[in-house]
Formats: C-alpha cells, structure tokens, sequence
C-alpha cells in the first residue's frame, strides 16, 4: 500500500480531510505561527498610514471573528458571535490567545466531519452557497487565513522596517 508524506497509509483513495487540513497546518506551523509570535501591542495598534488602511488588530480580530468564530458557531457548536457582540482583546497576547483558540476549536471541527461530512451541504449559515459542500467551505476558509495572516507579517516587517529597527523584538525577517 502507498503511504503518503504523513506516514499515513492510502487505501486506494485519497484521505481528504487530512489533506484539506494539511493545507492550512502546514503554512500555520512552518510560516505563519512563529512569525506571530512576539506581536506587541504597539505593533497590534500601529497605524502605518491613514485610515481606511486597517491596522493588524483589525486584521486579527477579522480572522478570528468573521473568518473563525462566526463559521465556529454556525457549523461546530460554539456559542453565537458576530462582530458586534465578539468580546475583542486589548492586547496583542490576548489576540493571539483568541486566534488559537479559535483556530483548534476550527480544525477540530473539520476533522470531526470526517470524510463523509465534507461532502454535506453547508447549509443555510453560508447564504447563498447554502447547497456546496462543506469542503468548499473548508478551502475558503484557509485561503482566508493564508491570505490576511500573510498581510499581518507583512505588517509586521513594515512596522520592523520603518522604525529602524531590523534587529527588533518579533516578526521579523524572511519568510
């Protein structure tokens, strides 16, 4: 029997829940997590230019509310949420607390549809895509993570570059 990059015996077919939450993990635990780490709260408020330019709380608590949390409560049985009633941090250690938490009760979740649950309808909470599969969901959402985490590195080396301060605290350097 083949065996994939993860050990993981293939029985003839691909195991698609592991892979769709491989696309994810393998960015959050190679590139992205790490590059958080550090995140100050004058780096989590900085506003690099005037508004609309959104600042990396704003981005943060996008992800961790509107991308997680509400898709939490409509599909893996956390308690309702949206932008309004969310109870956002004040700090960037309390952000990135949510954003954890958020992101393992999302990956829980997926992995708890099994095969069988990503080919289900995700239902009205996802409006007009109500009759696509949970899959397309799953995908969505981690193009949205990977896309707006990417933009809070980016951020992050704007902040480190513009102060002078190559050598400083957190999220510097390449990717």
């Amino acid at each position: 029997m083949p065996i994939d990059g993860e050990g993981r015996i293939m029985s003839g077919r691909i195991e698609w829940n592991s892979s769709l939450r491989d696309q994810f993990t393998w960015h959050w635990d190679h590139l992205l997590r790490e590059r958080l780490s550090g995140l100050t709260d004058d780096e989590y408020f900085w506003e690099p230019v005037p508004a609309p330019f959104t600042t990396i709380a704003w981005r943060l608590g996008h992800v961790i509310v509107g991308v997680l949390a509400m898709r939490n409560a409509s599909h893996f049985g956390r308690e309702p949420v949206d932008y309004f009633t969310f109870d956002y941090a004040a700090t960037a250690d309390g952000a990135l607390a949510q954003l954890d938490e958020e992101l393992a009760r999302w990956l829980a979740g997926v992995e708890a549809l099994g095969e069988d649950g990503l080919a289900r309808p995700c239902g009205e909470a996802e409006g007009p895509f109500a009759e696509d599969p949970m899959s397309q969901l799953v995908l969505h959402i981690h193009r949205e993570l990977i896309h707006h985490l990417s933009e809070v590195c980016l951020l992050r080396d704007l902040y480190l570059h513009s102060r002078g301060d190559a050598a400083g605290s957190g999220g510097g350097g390449g990717a």
